[in-house]
Parts: C-alpha cells; sequence; structure tokens
C-alpha cells in the first residue's frame, strides 16, 4: 500500500490540468440538467425535489470550480445556492423572474467555463449586475432579470453590417468541386443568407466565383467557409455591375485579366492595379479569429464517452462467453487429447483470448483512486488558508483500482467528506494546542479492497461529534431524538437533509448540504456508511461499496455436495489439517494455531447450515483469508481449483444473504455462491 502526505498551505505543487477535461464535461452536463429542469418547473405549484435536483446542480458546479481554483464560477454558483436554499427550504415563494435570473446565471456560467476552458481567451464576461439580482432576489426583492449574459458557443460577431452583395472567390482548388461545399453549408443555416453561382460553373483556372447577400460580417463568413476549405483559398469582394462574368459570357466586357484574381480591368467597379480586395484578414486579426473558429469546432475527442449501461453490456457478454469457454473446457477434459489434438490446442487458444479480451474490457472501467485522490490536496489547501487551519493531507491505497462508473459517482461525496473533515473537525491551531494535539490537524484518505467489497475512509484526529450538540439540534428541528439513542443513531443523525451543526452560512459549510447527498449517492450504489467518532480525538467516516467487478478470479471449494467460491485476492493459503488441532475457548469458539498465530476457526457447513446427508463431517481442509485487517480459518472439505468466475448480482435476482456478496455460474451449469470474507470474518470476531 502506498502512502504520500501533502501540506496544506505550502509544499508540493500538483497538476490539476489532467482533471479539467472530465470537470467541464461534468459541470455541462450539470448545468444542462438546472436548464431543463428551469424551463421544465411550473412557477406556480413548483416539485421540492426539482428545486433540490436543480440546487445540487449548481452545488456540484461550485465544488468542482472551487476545487480547481475557478473563483468567478465558484461566487455566481455561490449566490444562486442561497437563492435557490431558500427556495427549497419555502423561505422564499419562487417567481417567474428568478427562474430568468437562474437560466441566465446558467448561460453566465457556460461563458465562464468556456474561457477556462480556452485558456482565458474569450470575451470577458461581466457578472455584477447578475450577482446584484440574485442577491438582491435571495433577499425577497423580486427584481427585474438583469440584461442576458452573452450566449457562450457562438462567436460575437465583429460587426453587423446591413444586408449587402458580395463576390465570394473559392480557389484555386486542385479539385473544383470541392467548392459545392461551401455552397452546402452556406445553404444548411437559416436566415444567413443567398448563394448563387455567377462564374456558369466554369472553373478552368480552378477558381469558383458566387454572389453572396447577406449581412453577416466577413470575418464570420470566412470563419463558415474555412471549415471546408482552407482559408487562404476563400476570399470576399464588393460586387459591381457589369464584373464577375466568365470570359465569353453575354455581355462580358472584353478581358484583360488581373494577374492573380481574374478580374476584368474594363468592368465597372474594377479595383484599381495593385489594389488588395477584401481578402482573408491580416495576421494579426487571422489569429484572433482562428482562435474563434477553433473554439466554435468541436475540439478533437481524446476521449469516447460511452453509457455505464453499454460498457455493462459489453462487460455481460464477455462474461457470458467465460462462462461458455469454462464449460467447454469441463467438457473437453473428458476425451483423450491424443485423439483429438485440433480441438485442445484451439480450446486452449480460446482460453487465452477469452482471458485477454476478459482483461481489456475489464481496464475499460478500472481506474486508479490517485485519479480521485489527486483533486483534494488543491482543495485542502485552499479551505485551510480560508479557514486559518493547518492540514496534513495523507492518502493511502491510491493505486487500488476502482469501477470508473464508481468513481464518478463516488467523487463528489468524498469531496463533501473532505471538507467537512477540515471544516467541522480539524481545530484551529491554538485549540488544538491548548487540548495537547499538534497545530495541524491529519486528514487521511485510503481506499482499500475488502473482501467483496470496496472500502474508502475519511479519518480525522479533530473534534469528532458531539453527541449533546447533535442531539439538541435535532430536537431542534422537530426530530425524534431520545436520550436512549444509541451512539451509531445519533451520529447518523447528520444524514437527515437539511441538518447542520454549523453556526454561520459559508460557501464552506452551513446549508444542511452534504452527507444527505453522500447517503443518497451511496445508498444509489448499493452501499452503505458507517462512522465511528470520539468526542476530542476524531472521527470515521466509512463508506463501503459493493462488488462491482464483473468477472474476477476465484477459489472454488466443496463443502459436501456444495460448491463455494472464494475471492482469490483474499485467499493467503490453505493446508489439510487434523482434528484434534482445533481448540475451543469460551465453551463455543473455536481457534487454530497457524505459524504462531490463533486465529478464529469458521465452519461453513455450519454458518450455511449444509446438509450433509449421512456424509462423514468434513473441514479436513483449512483455507486461511484475510479480510478488513483481520484473518480467519475457514473449514471446508476439499479444494476444487482456481478459475475465472463471473459475478452475478444476488440481490436484483433474489435477496441480500448475510455472509454472501454474489452469485456465479461454474463450467457444469451449477450456480455457487461467492462468500463474503469481510462479513464472515465479522462474524468471527463478534
Amino acid at each position: 500500500m502506498s502512502e504520500s502526505t501533502s501540506h496544506a498551505g505550502g509544499g508540493d505543487t500538483f497538476d490539476l490540468s489532467q482533471f479539467y477535461q472530465v470537470f467541464f464535461e461534468e459541470a455541462g452536463e450539470n448545468l444542462e440538467l438546472m436548464e431543463q429542469q428551469l424551463l421544465a418547473i411550473d412557477v406556480d405549484a413548483p416539485d421540492g425535489e426539482a428545486l433540490n435536483s436543480i440546487f445540487r446542480c449548481a452545488h456540484s458546479v461550485k465544488g468542482g470550480a472551487a476545487t480547481f481554483g475557478f473563483k468567478d464560477v465558484a461566487e455566481l454558483t455561490h449566490q444562486m445556492e442561497t437563492l435557490l436554499d431558500k427556495l427549497r427550504r419555502n423561505e422564499l415563494v419562487l417567481a417567474a423572474p428568478m427562474v430568468d435570473v437562474l437560466l441566465q446565471a446558467g448561460d453566465a456560467l457556460k461563458a465562464l467555463l468556456g474561457r477556462h476552458q480556452n485558456g482565458g481567451e474569450g470575451e470577458v464576461v461581466d457578472t455584477t449586475e447578475l450577482l446584484d439580482a440574485i442577491r438582491a432576489m435571495a433577499h425577497g426583492q423580486v427584481a427585474p432579470a438583469p440584461a442576458a449574459a452573452p450566449a457562450p458557443a457562438t462567436s460575437a460577431p465583429l460587426a453587423a453590417p446591413a444586408t449587402r452583395t458580395l463576390e465570394l472567390r473559392v480557389g484555386p482548388l486542385d479539385n473544383p468541386a470541392t467548392a459545392q461545399d461551401v455552397v452546402d453549408v452556406f445553404a444548411e443555416i437559416d436566415g444567413l443568407g443567398t448563394i448563387e453561382p455567377i462564374d456558369g460553373g466554369e472553373a478552368a483556372d480552378g477558381m469558383r466565383r458566387f454572389k453572396v447577400t447577406t449581412d453577416s460580417s466577413d470575418e464570420d463568413l470566412i470563419d463558415l467557409f474555412s471549415f471546408h476549405v482552407s482559408r487562404e483559398h476563400v476570399s470576399l469582394l464588393p460586387l459591381g455591375p457589369g464584373y464577375g462574368f466568365h470570359a465569353g459570357a453575354p455581355g462580358a466586357p472584353a478581358q484583360t485579366a488581373h494577374a492573380g484574381f481574374g478580374f476584368f480591368d474594363s468592368a465597372p467597379g474594377a479595383p484599381a492595379a495593385g489594389a488588395t480586395p477584401v481578402a482573408a484578414a491580416a495576421p494579426k486579426a487571422e489569429s484572433r479569429t482562428s482562435r474563434t473558429a477553433a473554439a466554435a469546432a468541436p475540439a478533437e475527442a481524446t476521449t469516447l464517452r460511452v453509457s455505464v449501461e453499454r460498457v455493462d453490456q459489453l462487460i455481460n457478454l464477455v462474461g457470458e462467453l467465460v462462462i461458455t469457454q469454462a464449460m467447454l473446457a469441463q467438457t473437453s477434459a473428458k476425451v483423450d487429447p491424443a485423439l483429438y489434438q485440433q480441438l485442445a490446442a484451439g480450446l486452449a487458444d480460446l482460453n487465452r483470448n477469452t482471458r485477454n479480451l476478459q482483461e481489456s474490457v475489464m481496464s475499460i472501467r478500472m481506474i486508479p483512486m490517485s485519479v480521485v485522490f489527486n483533486r483534494f490536496p488543491r482543495m485542502l489547501r485552499d479551505l485551510a488558508a480560508k479557514l486559518d487551519k493547518k492540514v496534513e493531507f495523507v492518502t493511502e491505497g491510491e493505486a487500488t483500482e476502482l469501477d470508473k462508473g464508481l468513481v464518478e459517482k463516488i467523487t463528489d461525496p468524498l469531496t463533501h467528506l473532505v471538507r467537512n473533515s477540515c471544516d467541522h473537525g480539524i481545530e484551529l491551531p491554538a485549540e488544538r494546542l491548548a487540548k495537547g494535539k499538534a497545530a495541524a490537524g491529519t486528514v487521511t484518505l485510503t481506499a482499500s479492497h475488502q473482501g467483496g467489497s470496496i472500502v474508502i475512509e475519511v479519518r480525522d484526529d479533530g473534534k469528532g461529534l458531539s453527541r449533546p450538540k447533535l442531539l439538541t439540534k435535532a430536537r431542534e428541528r422537530g426530530m425524534d431524538a431520545p436520550d436512549s439513542m444509541t451512539d451509531g443513531e445519533v451520529w447518523n443523525l447528520i444524514f437527515a437533509p437539511g441538518f447542520s451543526t454549523a453556526e454561520v452560512v459559508t460557501d464552506v459549510s452551513g446549508r444542511g448540504v452534504g452527507m444527505d447527498v453522500v447517503m443518497k449517492n451511496i445508498t444509489a450504489l448499493g452501499g452503505r456508511v458507517e462512522i465511528e467518532s470520539a468526542e476530542g480525538f476524531g472521527m470515521v467516516v466509512r463508506v463501503r461499496l459493493p462488488l462491482t467487478l464483473a468477472i474476477m478470479d476465484g477459489m472454488s471449494v466443496a463443502v459436501a455436495s456444495e460448491c463455494y467460491v472464494l475471492p482469490l485476492s483474499s485467499v493467503v493459503e490453505s493446508f489439510q489439517i487434523q482434528p484434534d488441532t482445533i481448540r475451543t475457548i469460551g465453551g463455543s469458539g473455536r481457534v487454530v494455531q497457524v505459524r504462531g498465530e490463533y486465529m478464529p476457526v469458521i465452519a461453513l457447513d455450519e454458518v450455511f447450515d449444509v446438509p450433509r446427508f449421512g456424509q462423514a463431517g468434513g473441514g479436513a481442509v483449512v483455507v486461511v483469508v484475510e479480510a478488513e485487517g483481520h484473518r480467519a480459518a475457514l473449514l471446508v472439505d476439499e479444494l476444487l481449483g482456481q478459475q475465472q468466475v463471473v459475478v452475478k448480482n444476488l440481490e436484483s435476482n433474489y435477496r441480500r444473504v448475510a455472509g454472501v456478496s454474489g452469485a456465479t455460474i461454474m463450467g457444469d451449469g451449477h450456480v455457487a455462491l461467492i462468500l463474503d470474507v469481510g462479513a464472515l470474518a465479522r462474524r468471527s470476531r463478534h
């Protein structure tokens, strides 16, 4: 397990640019969802869950913006939160101007994020008026919405001339037919104007000429056309009477071609010798407009965003392939390999290719926890400086790989937990010194695989939770909180929606949002949240998520006529044992000594009440497993082998079973249960 430490407020510099793209994509999705819900909301009878969802969208954007140091985005979303928080608490009544100003704030956020994504390039967005309007509304003053913010996705035109007629020249081109792409893209945009050829289709010199009637600026048109033809091959010129005809056309003047442009000198309105037509802009302007075009054009994707459902479907298909391969392998074991050499060779290749395919597919979803952990040092450093605290950030288990779908959904809850540890948990340096602690507090973030679960812990050595304070706060909110509640039940009060122990509302805490979002998101993933706390010493929030790996390496064991699968990552060793080496303690518990260490004995036939139907008592083989930092000895009858198994969710197909994390289909078609080693180890301890 690797471990790294960083000091908030100074020290190592972390490069957060690798996470920018993910943040911009997530922020864009949140803003789109917020806009859709704002447009769909009923102003006269707003839905409470819709307001909560809009609030969470703004909160998620603010959290990411604060992490990356985008202060303008964080400030705007903070004010939006204040207004939305009062709306969802029914402290204010929703009005149409509020929806308008929130929609405009969403547009402004898109523009601000667009500038950050383009490295600060683009038009500066002034949100002063917007912020004042939101603050006024949050204080109950419903004022008209300010002027709409500029749309972020389009380039601001450099000029807005009246309708005019121009000559468009495209070329010289190796393939003059390419000019038709310019005509098509112009015609596809409604309201842009009209375009028609004025050269009769003749392109002997590789040039094509068109008459364009439009009210768009030259720069906008050149940007548009340069999507299909390079900028140096596009030029716009004033169109006067009598020129623009190809040679030989009726009414065409005598041709005295102007070098390089194909003008007729005798044509009325033709430019004087040496005059430069309105072509692509000068170098400086070209640089600016090319950046605008680059910003308008979709960036070449370096990653492919695929829905989790599609990846799950692919993994399920590979899982079925693994099951089929196992069945073929088990069937082929009964035939003579000497007679069926080609079949045996083909099955060996199938086995190898299936494993390689499985590893490749699984790697699509698996990413190291370091991708998540590296987001927090900067956030903690800024937060500690804002709160005048000293905080050390320690990470353990960064190499632990987690399913990408889980990473995307666990990032926001972890952000809340880490911020809460710094804000609510860690005391001020003077207060810590008075208690005999070090001036700098420690926030520790760990990740590990424990049996059939993935466990992420956020620990701090701060002041911990105060039982009396939580009970008092709960009673003030009208919650049922008798003194007879256990500590665990009291700690769980902080998961109530809107519950907060903060005295002052800031942009860090005090809104009652955070822990309820954590519980909501973790529960949606099928996981659970556990809290341990000791007042004055600190707190641990443990997030335990179910195993989502669709395919895993396992060891199959036999207990009477039943077959069980142990995660190979939890198996330490196995050996035969004599019954007299097992000792009984306390009248019921049993232990066995393995290399000088006593460990609890778990008889699987007793745990799962496996009938033996007259078979002799088993338990001749001990499998030593490790989970949650503890070891246990499992008594089984026989080791059947090691193979890849496909994990099927037992809860969605049946129900939760104690001591079981999932099920799989073996090569002979029988169903085998995958044991939750962590649950078995906890059972042996308790």
